[in-house]
């Protein structure tokens, strides 16, 4: 799943037939792990088939189904419990098999609470295998869980098609079922639809036929082994672009006449396939990989890996050239890469409980960034590993984090693990992992373990145990410190001494913390690399107190090349060195050093001044991500002044000298050989320079987009949407409502959403209070409204978060429902004003579960770091800004 973009997923289906790919390996046994997996269902029948039926109704919103489950009965009872949610059954029977006499069901138990019904049978059900056959309806939603509708304007009329979104626990409400990651059983979809319509699911169309009221009964071939948060359906008037890869037919889905705009996606998806074959060294094993592109949002995903049909948003994958940027571009490459790469992690080797969620997401977000810098080398997608491990450990550095791998026991606690610590710090524990043992020798960790646990369920014990057999080295201790241990390791660095041609070091492990200064440090084994600027690199593991010893003599640079999980506190003297010396660093390492002295001078552990020092000396032609990362923490520094114009507007006028120069450097206008990293920085600039109020920007922006109304050359794709971020932000009452009225115009379903996403962004309070008014309304979309009022609490979360409160009943429809529980924390999160924590509190009381307030706790742990950090660190700032401004 890729979390919401950022953060970014939907679902899976079906699996063995004759044109199924097979697979040269032996699944690994999973029954005497069996009593060890979580579960929150009785253990006493295990499903093996699921032969499904599906007839929805889209103008209703409703479907009816039946479904016939093999399954084997391993302890003699008179009831079934399974999984269901919103279900109505109609009838319930149970056999030995077919011919054989059915059983009725003598009582149905539905706990609305615990997702479950209950079977009774008047008789006891002995040992061996039955097939369980239920008959039922459901209801279709307008948001992206279970079975849902997403509404669209497609050359002016209006289009409803329909889509599934099973994970992480919402197959339930489409097909009663064991639903569990641990439960995996085949499955054989048929669906009733209208003609004309195309239905997709895991596994392609094994047969059509036309039935006698006009509609299709649409049959798929046989599942694979898998579960049931992986299964898909899709219906509505799509269209389909294929290639062929390695004996699979790839594909893409569009609504119709959006199929131009999937090209890249599909040349990606087939550059991607090819590199996984081989990487894994076990064949994807389906006959076709689906793409399906779909309108509308999720809060909660961007994109979903169901094996064999990815489902993903169209902002997140599909290229309109009227609008498509250099970051689309990556971004539709990485969502593919990311997908893809679940097709191996989560759905051939499944993880056995969403404790270690993280085999899923780490690794696909690990081999995404690996793959993206592989093919994409001109990206320069390695220097991206920074800012995926400062995204961690924001997160993680609070004392309200988990570790990676972390207990769940409930489904709302199950929705919250879809985050920064599951996916950015998994991707960076891996990769400093990778970094200590060697590509070749974890690549044969990975083979080995895919070949072993291939349509199994492991935990993640299964994968240090391959790797480490391949490596040679102990890696299941230090891989347990960084998993199971929640945290940031902090490497302090004493000033360096020079003799006969050698530094040596002293290094002392403890903890960063953002918030609980006084703690007591937990310890990790810590690999570190170090060296003297320009110097052979030095490793160790550091646990504790280490010296070390580096060849030559110079300033010293530790976790040299970033590829470590902790902070790296320098002595003053060193840290003064390595300030003089940056412009000569690598980059990689520019951007490590600020991003430390960033996070390490606001937690007030050296001086909050440090960064700007770092800042001041980048040079105006230093690479486009070291600006980028300046310009992003500038505007971060200008939003952390909000209610203090003097001196708001001193850092602002600091910003636009140092950032004004480049866009100058860089034009408004892309180079013929212009690097796409280039491209991504004027995005950067534009949008900073307008925040801090860059006159040139703003009527630079202006001009352009009075002037796009005749010219069409005056807003290009590359730079549409900087320049409607400037507009909008900067909007009077005139421009907010000729915005409006283009949203409202607009047919794209995609360029519609971005539009309205634009009315959420003003700076106005009282046009921001008009967009609030609008989130109520589905003049957007039915996925829109709960976007906009997440838009509005960028500039205004107290009131966007008042106004939530104030309307939950109506908002609470407009999330889906695996982000309700940390979509309202997250609005009241972005405040500085520590009245919000007491609205916290009683958010949570009211709402939610005692098991679902991690997002909440989380969200107050910001709030009050935040006034920390403007009532403790901003003075600092405000004196070197005196001093340098």
């Amino acid at each position: 799943m890729q979390r919401s973009l950022i953060s970014l997923a939907v679902m899976a289906l079906l699996g063995l037939t004759s044109g199924l790919a097979p697979l040269t390996v032996a699944a690994a046994p999973a029954a005497k792990a069996a009593n060890k997996v979580t579960t929150q269902l009785p253990r006493n029948a295990v499903p093996t088939h699921y032969a499904v039926s599906l007839t929805p109704d889209a103008a209703k919103s409703s479907f009816s189904a039946s479904v016939t489950i093999a399954l084997d009965i391993k302890q003699a009872s008179n009831s079934i419990t399974l999984n269901a949610a919103d279900l109505k059954f109609s009838t319930v029977s149970i056999s030995a098999g077919p011919g054989k006499p059915a059983l009725a069901a003598s009582k149905i138990n539905v706990d609305n609470d615990k997702q479950t019904a209950t079977f009774e049978f008047a008789q006891p059900l002995a040992v061996g295998s039955y097939q369980l056959k239920l008959d039922y309806t459901g209801v279709i939603g307008t948001q992206a869980t279970g079975m849902f509708s997403l509404d669209y304007q497609n050359g002016g009329d209006k289009k409803r098609a329909l889509y599934t979104q099973f994970e992480n626990s919402e197959a339930r409400r489409v097909i009663p079922s064991w639903d569990e990651p641990f439960y995996k059983a085949t499955f054989a979809l048929e669906a009733t639809v209208p003609a004309g319509q195309m239905a997709v699911s895991n596994m392609p169309v094994a047969s059509t036929s036309k039935l006698a009221d006009g509609r299709e009964l649409v049959r798929f071939a046989t599942s694979p082994k898998m579960s049931t948060y992986l299964l898909f359906f899709g219906l509505g008037e799509f269209e389909r672009a294929t290639a062929v890869e390695g004996g699979t037919e790839l594909g893409v889905v569009t609504q119709k006449g959006s199929i131009g705009q999937a090209q890249f996606a599909l040349d990606s998806s087939v550059a991607v396939l090819k590199e996984y074959n081989d990487y894994f060294g076990v064949k994807y094993p389906l006959p076709k990989l689906d793409n399906i592109a779909a309108p509308g949002r999720s809060q909660f995903f961007s994109a979903m890996e169901n094996w064999g049909a990815i489902f993903t948003f169209e902002s997140a994958i599909l290229l309109d050239p009227r609008v498509a940027t250099q970051s689309d571009k990556e971004t539709s490459f990485l969502v593919a890469a990311h997908e893809m790469a679940h097709q191996w992690f989560g759905d051939l080797v499944t993880m056995a409980w969403w404790d270690d969620l993280w085999l899923n997401e780490g690794f696909a977000s690990w081999m995404e960034s690996r793959t993206t810098t592989r093919l994409h080398p001109e990206w320069k997608w390695e220097l991206r590993a920074v800012g995926t491990r400062e995204q961690a450990m924001s997160r993680d550095a609070l004392a309200t984090t988990h570790p990676v791998v972390q207990h769940i026991s409930t489904v709302e606690q199950a929705s919250q693990a879809f985050d920064s610590i599951t996916y950015q710090k998994g991707e960076s524990v891996i990769r400093m992992l990778e970094n200590y043992v060697g590509d070749d020798a974890w690549r044969a960790g990975v083979r080995s373990y895919m070949a072993k646990h291939a349509y199994g369920n492991t935990v993640s014990d299964d994968l240090w145990r391959e790797v480490e057999k391949a490596a040679h080295k102990p890696v299941t201790a230090i891989a347990h410190d960084f998993t199971l241990k929640p945290g940031v390791p902090m490497i302090r660095v004493a000033d360096a001494v020079c003799k006969n041609g050698q530094t040596t070091i002293a290094l002392t492990q403890g903890e960063f913390s953002k918030d609980q200064t006084d703690k007591k440090p937990l310890s990790w084994r810590v690999p570190v690399i170090a060296q003297t600027v320009g110097g052979a690199p030095v490793r160790a593991i550091v646990n504790g107190k280490a010296g070390m010893t580096l060849p030559g003599c110079g300033t010293v640079l530790v976790n040299a090349g970033q590829s470590g999980y902790y902070r790296t506190l320098y002595a003053s003297k060193a840290f003064a060195a390595l300030t003089e010396s940056f412009a000569g660093l690598a980059t990689i390492d520019q951007m490590g050093l600020l991003s430390d002295s960033w996070s390490l001078g606001m937690a007030g552990l050296m001086p909050a001044s440090s960064f700007m020092d770092l800042a001041s000396k980048a040079p105006v032609d230093a690479a486009p991500q070291v600006w980028d990362q300046i310009a992003d923490s500038l505007a971060s520094l200008h939003y952390s002044y909000e209610g203090k114009p003097e001196q708001q507007a001193a850092l602002d006028r600091y910003a636009r000298k140092r950032l004004a120069p480049v866009l100058a450097r860089i034009g408004w206008t892309k180079a013929a050989d212009e690097a796409a990293p280039v491209a991504n920085l004027r995005e950067t600039l534009i949008n900073v320079l307008g925040a801090v109020g860059d006159e040139g920007v703003v009527a630079e922006a202006r001009r352009r987009y009075a002037a796009s109304a005749t010219d069409k050359d005056a807003m290009p794709a590359a730079l549409r949407r900087p320049i409607l971020g400037v507009i909008a932000a900067n909007a009077d009452a005139a421009t907010w409502d000729q915005l409006h009225a283009a949203a409202r115009e607009e047919k794209s379903s995609m360029i519609k959403s971005e539009l309205y996403d634009l009315l959420g962004t003003t700076k106005d309070k009282a046009l921001a209070q008009r967009a609030l008014e609008l989130a109520l309304t589905d003049e957007g979309g039915a996925t829109e409204g709960a976007a906009i009022l997440n838009r509005v609490a960028g500039h205004h979360p107290d009131m966007a978060y008042d106004f939530a409160i104030g309307h939950y009943a109506q908002l609470e429809k407009k999330v889906d429902g695996s982000s309700r529980s940390r979509y309202f924390p997250g609005l009241g999160g972005r405040s500085a004003d520590l009245a919000m924590i007491a609205k916290l509190h009683a958010y949570a009381k009211q709402y939610l579960p005692a098991e679902a307030q991690g997002d909440t706790k989380t969200a107050i742990a910001s709030i009050q770091y935040r006034v920390k950090l403007r009532t403790t660190r901003l003075p600092e700032i405000d004196s070197w800004l005196a001093k340098h401004g």
